[in-house]
């Protein structure tokens, strides 16, 4: 018994001493990096531009079937609260008004983009994102999140462009 016991003791003992304690030598090439505080001259183009969910791009219309849209000056109320539901039951899932989310808030987007542009981005996205410049900034800029086309007609998203308008 006590042989067992000794053996498992010294076989224990051995395991232990040949694991640890060794330091390894790896061969071939090493660096060695060090801080560096030099600020270099150059900055890319792309940290100067203003991110393209707060460019403003008035003129232009985007690509699209919408080319020319006239509002009223007066906000068409019963269409800004029917926009203001397919907003909330297709839109919420990505857009929130106060704040960034999947995608850019909506609040202020009639400052910033016109009212073709707009709807032709919710009619659709994808031709949108394939040949729009703005649109594709936005993509980069919401790293890679698509809009979805969410198949609305034309009427549809004149209510949400009118909703927009009261936001």
């Amino acid at each position: 018994m006590k042989f067992i016991l000794r053996s498992t003791v010294l076989l224990c003992s051995i395991l232990l001493f040949a694991c640890g304690g060794k330091e390894e030598k790896k061969e071939g090439f090493s660096v060695e990096r060090s801080k560096s505080t030099e600020v270099s001259s150059e900055t890319p183009a792309a940290t100067n531009e203003v991110p393209a969910s707060q460019r403003i791009t008035l003129d232009e219309k985007g690509v699209g079937p919408i080319k020319e849209i006239t509002l009223d000056p007066e906000i068409n109320q019963a269409m800004a609260a029917e926009g203001e539901a397919i907003f909330k039951s297709n839109c919420t899932a990505c857009h929130k008004l106060d704040k960034r989310f999947i995608g850019p808030s909506p609040r202020g987007i009639m400052e910033r983009r016109s009212p073709e542009w707009i709807m032709n981005m919710i009619l659709d996205p994808q031709l949108m994102v394939e040949q729009d410049r703005c649109a594709k900034d936005l993509l980069v800029e919401f790293n890679g999140a698509a809009m979805a086309n969410q198949n609305l007609t034309v009427e549809q998203t004149r209510a949400i462009l009118e909703y927009f308008r009261t936001l």
